[in-house]
Order: C-alpha cells, then sequence, then structure tokens
C-alpha cells in the first residue's frame, strides 16, 4: 500500500560561515547560533505563506549544544505546546530531522512539521568533546588504526584519518585500472567552482585540480583543500500532508514532493569484512538508496541534480558508487571524464550521459554545519525542481536526489520530484509567479539576505508569543514587555 504523500512547501537558510567569523560578526556569541535556527525557521515560513500557529511539530537537529535547543529555537517563535524534539545523528542530523517529519505526517500525527537544524562548529578538525567517557565512535576508531601505514604522519583529527584510510584503499584496489589521487583533488576543483554560484557557500573562491594536491596534506593523501570547513550555519523545511496542501492551495504550484525516502543505519558490512571503505558508511548509502528509489519507482538514470554528501572528497567518489551512478571502481572516469558537472561549453547544459553534483558547491565548498547540512541540501533542491535556482540550473529538472551520511551511524537518501510530477520551469517562465519569492522579497536561490523585524512579525505565533522567551532575537523584537 503506498504512503500517504508528503511535500516540502518551505524553505529557507543562513549563510554558511566559519566559526571565527561568525563569532566576530556576532553581537550576541552566547546566542548567535539560535539566532541563526531562527533566522532560518522565519525564512521556511515566509516562503510557505504560514506562521506559526499552523506548525503541529517541531524537530530540531543540532549536535554541538547542550539538550532542548530545539525548544529554545522554537519557543523564540511561540510557546503553543506542540511536540518538539531534538535530533543529534551527527553529520545527517539534518535528515533525520527531515525522515521523522516525514514519518509524522505519512502516519498521521501531524499536518503541518517545521525542521531546523543548525550548528556552531569549533574550528578545525572535529573535536571530542567528552573526554570522560566512552566515544561512541570508540569501535570504528579503534578498527581505523589498523589501516594506518606504518611510519604514517599523525593525522590532524579522527575523521581525516578515517577518509585517508578509505582513499588509500580505493587507490589501491582501483589504482591500477587508472584511479588516481588527482581525481580526488579534480572533486574538489569541481564542487568550489559549483560553490562560486552559490550566495550561501563559506568558500566562494575557484581552486584548481593542482592547487588542490599542493595544499598542505591533512592525513595520508588528503589535503586541507579535499576537506570541508567548519562552520557554522542553519537551515529549515516545512513539510505538510495532502490534506494541509489542499487546504492552502496558493502552495500547489511551487510544492516539492518527497517521492522516496530512507534511513539506514550500519549492518555487520561495518566491521566484516575488514574494510575502510566500509568503516565510513559505504553499505548504509547502498541500502538507503535501494529503498529509497523503491519507494519511488525510480532508478538512478531518471535524476537530474544530486547533492551528496563531500565532507572528504574520499566520501564524494564513494558515494558516486554506492548511489549506483557508476559500477565500483569506476567513479573515477566520472570525474575523469567531467560527468558530474556542467558542460564546459554551456554552463546551464549538464554533460550526456551524466549528473550534476553538488550544484550548491557541496560540503567542500557550501560548508558543513553538521545538524544544518542535510536540510541545506533539501533547499538546494527545492530551489532546482522550483526552477528558482537559475545560474545553476540543470534544464529538463524532474528528480533530484539527496544523500546525507552520519558515522555512528546514520544515512539518509531521499528522492524528491515537483508535486505537479512536471519538470522543472525556467525561471523566466514564472517569473510574475506569485509564491515564496513575494513573500520574502526576493529569489532565496539566488541571494542571501537576513530577516528583518516584518518578517519576524509575520510568521511568529498570534496566540501564544512570549516576549521573554524571544530575547534571543530581541533586535527585531519591539515592544519589549517582560511578564514574569
Amino acid at each position: 500500500m503506498p504512503s500517504p504523500p508528503v511535500f516540502i512547501v518551505g524553505v529557507g537558510m543562513t549563510p554558511f560561515q566559519s566559526p571565527k567569523k561568525s563569532a566576530a560578526n556576532s553581537s550576541n556569541p552566547e546566542g548567535d547560533y539560535f539566532n541563526l535556527a531562527i533566522s532560518a525557521c522565519v525564512k521556511a515560513l515566509l516562503d510557505a505563506g504560514i506562521n506559526y500557529d499552523d506548525v503541529d511539530q517541531g524537530v530540531g537537529s543540532y549536535v554541538f549544544g547542550d539538550s532542548t535547543g530545539a525548544q529554545r529555537v522554537f519557543y523564540s517563535l511561540g510557546m503553543t505546546g506542540i511536540p518538539i524534539y531534538n535530533v543529534h545523528d551527527y553529520c545527517s542530523a539534518g535528515s533525520t530531522g527531515l525522515f521523522m517529519a516525514n514519518q509524522f505526517i505519512q502516519a498521521g500525527c501531524a499536518d503541518c512539521v517545521l525542521v531546523v537544524g543548525f550548528d556552531k562548529m569549533y574550528p578545525g578538525a572535529l573535536p571530542q568533546i567528552y573526554k570522560d567517557r566512552e566515544n561512541p565512535l570508540g569501535r570504528i576508531l579503534t578498527m581505523s588504526k589498523k589501516f594506518i601505514p606504518e611510519g604514517q604522519a599523525k593525522s590532524a583529527g579522527w575523521t581525516p584519518q578515517l577518509y585517508a584510510n578509505a582513499q588509500a584503499e580505493y587507490l589501491e584496489r582501483y589504482g591500477s585500472a587508472g584511479a588516481k589521487p588527482e581525481h580526488f583533488a579534480a572533486i574538489a576543483s569541481i564542487n568550489r567552482t559549483h560553490g562560486m554560484k552559490n550566495p550561501y557557500s563559506q568558500l566562494r573562491q575557484a581552486v584548481g585540480p593542482e592547487e588542490v594536491s599542493s595544499s598542505p596534506q591533512v592525513s595520508g593523501s588528503i589535503t586541507r583543500l579535499q576537506c570541508c570547513p567548519s562552520s557554522t550555519g542553519a537551515a529549515a523545511a516545512v513539510l505538510v500532508s495532502e490534506r494541509f496542501l489542499q487546504a492552502h492551495p496558493f502552495l500547489k504550484q511551487s510544492a516539492v514532493s518527497i517521492k522516496g525516502q530512507s534511513l539506514a543505519t550500519d549492518s555487520l558490512e561495518l566491521y566484516e569484512p575488514a574494510s575502510a571503505i566500509e568503516l565510513i558508511g559505504s553499505n548504509m548509502t547502498r541500502r538507503a538508496v535501494k529503498n529509497a528509489f523503491s519507494q519511488a519507482a525510480l532508478t538512478i538514470k531518471d535524476i537530474q541534480v544530486i547533492e551528496l554528501h563531500d565532507c572528504f572528497t574520499t566520501n564524494e567518489m564513494c558515494a558516486i558508487e554506492d548511489l549506483g551512478l557508476a559500477s565500483h571502481g569506476e567513479g573515477w572516469k566520472l570525474v575523469a571524464d567531467r560527468r558530474i558537472t556542467y558542460d564546459e561549453t554551456s554552463e546551464t547544459k549538464r554533460t550526456s550521459p551524466g549528473w550534476i553534483i553538488n550544484p550548491s558547491g557541496g560540503l567542500i565548498s557550501k560548508g558543513h554545519p553538521l545538524g544544518a547540512t542535510g536540510l541545506a541540501q533539501t533547499a538546494e533542491l527545492v530551489w532546482h525542481l522550483r526552477g528558482w535556482a537559475e545560474n545553476r540550473s540543470v534544464p529538463g529538472t524532474k528528480y533530484c536526489l539527496q544523500h546525507n551520511m552520519g558515522l555512528g551511524g546514520a544515512t539518509v537518501v531521499t528522492i524528491l520530484g515537483r508535486a505537479d510530477s512536471e519538470v522543472a520551469p525556467l525561471l523566466s517562465e514564472i517569473r510574475d509567479q506569485v509564491d515564496g519569492r513575494q513573500r520574502l522579497g526576493y529569489n532565496p536561490a539566488m541571494e542571501a539576505r537576513e530577516v528583518d523585524a516584518g518578517d519576524f512579525e509575520a510568521v511568529k505565533s498570534r496566540k501564544s508569543f512570549s516576549n521573554w522567551a524571544a530575547d534571543t532575537f530581541e533586535a527585531l523584537i519591539s515592544p519589549r514587555d517582560y511578564r514574569l
């Protein structure tokens, strides 16, 4: 029996920044990541043309922060007493929140769910915060030590070491067939070039493959420019049921349907047989994409645009194969033939046969605030399916794939398509269409703006708003009226 349809009707995100820059620009460093989360929520609600009173349930996804951070964010919009959940699935926290919202609506528990992902990370390599207890990834890290070549210099962090081991294994397996380190460098170069056109990207400067290869080594053959940066930022999405969509018909023309979605955790292949590639979660991707395509009754050949989890270039190379774009050991050929990027003769045409991978710039260019990443991928693909991403659009886009992976582990694959099942229009064809662009006052796919007092007033709860609870967002609240 088919699952009830679920639609994404609003998305929003903040520009991703380095943690150092974010702190320097913040007038309230202690609360700035909450401000970012609230801003993303405001944008998503404006895009959907609703206010917080319409939201039945809320999900907040983050990794670096204390418990009930989601409540702190949602209370700023209203204290309506709805169920609120906090999700901590490492790098896939945002998509896990998206998956939960989809499940709530399919189960009939809600008609409208607001999901927000946010994080304020630490500069540099991913740290281990709690030193007085076992790391949940301890078994993975212990096993990873057996793959470190003898005499190799100490890694800059535990995550680069995992991906350096996997890259070394890939090159050992497939080097005789033609796979080379420069193919991994080319991935970073392609994604950085894509990110130049994304107003939300943290790194918007192009780098050539040679520059990637010659940047300082971080671990094994992985260089600094093959790693995603630490980031601060937020992204949000509004998911609704078919009943809600019918009651708000103005949303139908820009609604995006979740055609298939699967969340997979690790199987025995994580540890058996021992493989550095399996230690970075490849099996989760293979099972999640199989289930998602089964739900959608589609195949990888039906997809035009992909946002995949490129925390390191190693992960993109492996994901290309695990998602079914190429056979195992042949993903490097897609990179070498530039079948994952725009045609060099026309940046509005994709190479055929091929796919546009990470038009946003991916994690390597856009940045990777862990809790926000999956929802930022969602926003990018929603904009493509609506026809809003004019400077990085792919003509003929009908279906998109999102892949968000977290070690430890959880991986989510989501297949998206328009609610009307049509091909994405050109922006010129919908220039005068009344949609979220009018409510926001600009096209968010092409321009990143801050929210203002009017935006906040438009979406906050009419019934249960507390100035005291919204103190973090005080610049947009007037007049002040604390009733203690």
